[in-house]
């Protein structure tokens, strides 16, 4: 930097020339209008009233089917919407299968949930590329309400025996898991009519992220029973999972070989298959249907050779062909999981409108939260009656989906209508088929879930606090549930947005040389404070939770103790009293003497009795207000120039500053407490003769000060600005106009 920059960079900062404006001014220029608002009973007719347009709009809202399905372009997007929904009912077959099995229910129960709630969510859906259906992190949700109320325990044939009532057991859970999705469903649909959508905005991205995480974790020790070939009940108190996994190895000598070896294999080739896939995507019309392969390889696998049978390794058993038909979930069972429902909905929605949210800002177009809410509340209690357990979106399908060229939900009805032919045909061939394998494309699915691990690395970098709120909900998760674990993460979510509030940043801003921008004086050296003003800036809202940390921050970074300083200016004027009393004490006995000899007392001929009795009289008044010397902002060059008494007048020292700007650009609302401390702050600052002034206040603010009634004849709208800029403005050009005054005034006296 040259010589001549640098010179340039340390001069004096003054703003530039402008007029400026205080919310007083803005009253009289602009006045706020208050429009007339309807009374409650004429909002009530008009939301009740009905004509033809209004119900065309709502059913044209509540069905979007109805709208988009008209305007389908076919020649462009028929194609690749077949293909894709092909593509996604071939996964769902595997996948249903398997996620069923996962919720501690029969594997032909995912068929029917892959196939009623995706044709449902067709109907009424706004996101045109996500796959609803059965997911892992929400089965393994369902399979802690369905193994903790119909335990394996409940239903052992004899006193003495180890053997299950299958049938009995799994006619249980089923029903469990109906009257869940009903609960679901209902919960889903009741906050989606009440606008309720921004309730997921409390689950932040780390949280769902780690939350995914941990359920990957809980769902890959579900299956370890499997892969092993370990017959156990699974517990879903807390630390369960810590239970489940010291069990297992408990009884690692009992392990299966043949599940085993089954099952490695089998993880081994998906891997493998996978990665290829992965590879040769670009190369490909469609993706390979892997999953799809291995099922129907190791079914052919296992009914020639027989493993059932000769090798003991445990087969999915029968599947029904044909619908069933609906019947209502056992309302006694409601009391016992609602808590678990409204956690389910609240999970299974976040991860649907978080994965739809995705999809519509890369392809340019909008998400409705609370139709959402809508329709996947509807999926899930229109499947309640026809034995489906809860759902929501798929990530692997929902970026099969959209890979293969799908463009709406045409391609979820073309993969609905793919498992329904799959379940009036072909689910009777796969009878055969292991359970490992099952078990083994689960775990091989969640391979991107136990990516997020890396989170942790990038959260360290970019953002510390959302670090911790990953790992909490992780930790929280993995000990104490599902349920618990996500109280317990958005609980502390919450907390960490308290914290950042107590934990702000106080700073004092300095003027950008020939600029209307301030800048935290300590990180921009180019920013330099204007002399005889302090321009004060926190980076959050001021509330009751940290008001009493604004105040300390603020006397901390003006560099006065404020209270020390009113407290010594007190003691003075007390020291300065008993003089005057004294003084006029000694006076009066002169005066009594005097009287007496007929002499005068030239010592006292000065003395302005009345001064002192003046004086006497206004400090008793003072007194009167709890101890408190009230000067009215504004007015401190008036109170220094009149005698009174003042800082410098009772050997004290001043402030190095005559005016104090709050900046409240970074403030949303304002509580009692808040005003309190304003109220405060102008109180003290101007018995140490500074002046205080507020800026940048939004319409909210300023509503929330009135209410609050800060102002009065002491404290006025004139000393409130729109922006710093115009306090600046306003107290340099005051200054410069007291300056001109006392030059004049230096002039005519020499003259």
């Amino acid at each position: 930097m040259t010589e001549e920059k640098q010179g340039i960079v340390h001069r004096q900062c003054h703003p530039p020339r402008q007029q400026a404006i205080s919310e007083a001014d803005l009253d009289r220029i602009a006045p706020k209008v208050s429009a007339a608002r309807p009374s409650f009973w004429r909002r009530c007719r008009s939301r009740i009233r009905c004509s033809q347009a209004t119900a065309k709009s709502l059913l044209l809202r509540y069905v979007p089917v109805l709208w988009w399905l008209p305007r389908y372009p076919i020649r462009e997007w028929i194609l690749g919407d077949l293909i894709s929904g092909i593509s996604v009912g071939i996964i769902q077959l595997p996948q249903g299968l398997a996620y069923s099995l996962l919720a501690g229910l029969p594997p032909v129960f995912g068929l029917y949930t892959s196939f009623y709630p995706v044709f449902i969510y067709f109907l009424l859906g706004t996101s045109r590329h996500i796959s609803v259906g059965t997911f892992a992190v929400v089965c393994v949700m369902i399979a802690s309400v369905t193994e903790s109320l119909a335990p394996n325990e409940n239903f052992l044939l004899g006193d003495n025996s180890t053997d299950i009532d299958v049938a009995a057991r799994d006619l249980m859970r089923v029903e469990l898991s109906m009257a869940l999705a009903f609960l679901v469903g209902l919960f889903q649909i009741a906050l989606g009519l009440i606008q309720f959508g921004f309730v997921v905005t409390y689950l932040s991205d780390p949280l769902i992220r780690g939350y995914t995480t941990a359920s990957a974790v809980h769902v890959l020790v579900s299956q370890l029973k499997y892969l092993f070939g370990i017959r156990m009940s699974q517990k879903t108190a807390p630390l369960s999972l810590i239970y489940t996994i010291v069990k297992i190895f408990s009884r690692i000598t009992e392990t299966h070989i043949g599940s085993l070896v089954t099952s490695i294999i089998a993880i081994f080739l998906l891997l493998i298959l996978k990665f290829l896939n992965e590879k040769f995507i670009s190369r490909l019309l469609v993706p390979v249907p892997i999953e799809l392969i291995m099922l129907i390889v190791s079914t052919g696998v296992s009914y020639a050779v027989g493993l059932d049978r000769k090798f003991g390794i445990e087969s999915v058993g029968h599947i029904p062909v044909g619908l069933k038909t609906p019947m209502l979930p056992d309302f006694s069972l409601f009391g016992d999981i609602v808590g678990n429902a409204f956690t389910i909905a609240v999970v299974g929605y976040a991860i649907t409108i978080s994965l739809g949210k995705v999809f519509a800002s890369k392809h340019g177009y909008k998400v409705d939260s609370n139709q959402e809410l809508i329709a996947i509340g509807f999926s899930n209690f229109v499947g309640s009656f026809f034995q489906c357990f809860a759902i929501s979106a798929s990530v692997s399908r929902s970026l099969v989906q959209e890979s293969t060229g799908g463009n709406t939900q045409v391609a979820s009805a073309v993969a609905s209508f793919v498992v329904f032919i799959i379940i009036l045909r072909a689910g009777e061939l796969f009878q055969d088929l292991p359970k490992a394998i099952l078990a083994s494309i689960i775990i091989v699915n969640l391979k991107g879930m136990f990516k997020q691990f890396s989170d942790v690395g990038v959260l360290w970098k970019s953002n510390r606090v959302d670090m911790v709120t990953w790992l909490v909900t992780f930790a929280a998760t993995i000990l104490f549930n599902m349920d618990i674990g996500l109280a317990i993460s958005v609980a502390f979510s919450l907390l960490t947005v308290i914290f950042r509030t107590q934990l702000s940043n106080y700073s004092i801003l300095g003027q950008v040389y020939e600029t209307s921008v301030y800048r935290d004086v300590s990180k921009c050296h180019q920013a330099k404070e204007i002399p005889r003003i302090k321009i004060f800036h926190s980076s959050s809202t001021v509330y009751y939770a940290n008001a009493d940390q604004y105040l300390e921050a603020l006397c901390r970074k003006c560099g006065v103790d404020v209270e020390k300083l009113i407290e010594k200016k007190r003691k003075a004027i007390k020291k300065k009293l008993k003089r005057a009393l004294k003084a006029m004490k000694k006076a009066k006995e002169i005066e009594t003497s005097k009287e007496i000899t007929g002499h005068d007392n030239i010592a006292f001929d000065h003395l302005d009795l009345g001064k002192v009795e003046y004086e006497i009289a206004e400090h008793k008044d003072q007194d009167m207000t709890e101890g408190t010397i009230i000067i009215v902002p504004g007015h401190a060059v008036n109170e220094e120039t009149s005698g009174k008494n003042n800082l410098q007048s009772l050997g004290l020292e001043k402030p190095d500053f005559d005016s104090l700007i709050l900046d409240f650009a970074s403030v949303n609302f304002v509580d009692t407490v808040c005003v309190n401390i304003l109220r405060k702050i102008f109180k003290n600052f101007a018995e140490i003769e500074v002046d205080v002034y507020l800026a940048g206040c939004n319409a909210t603010v300023m509503k929330g000060l009135e209410d609050g009634c800060l102002f009065n004849e002491n404290i006025t709208k004139s000393q409130v600005f729109p922006s710093i800029h115009d306090a600046v403005t306003y107290l340099t050009m005051d200054y410069e106009q007291i300056s001109i005054q006392e030059a004049n005034t230096a002039t005519d006296t020499k003259l």
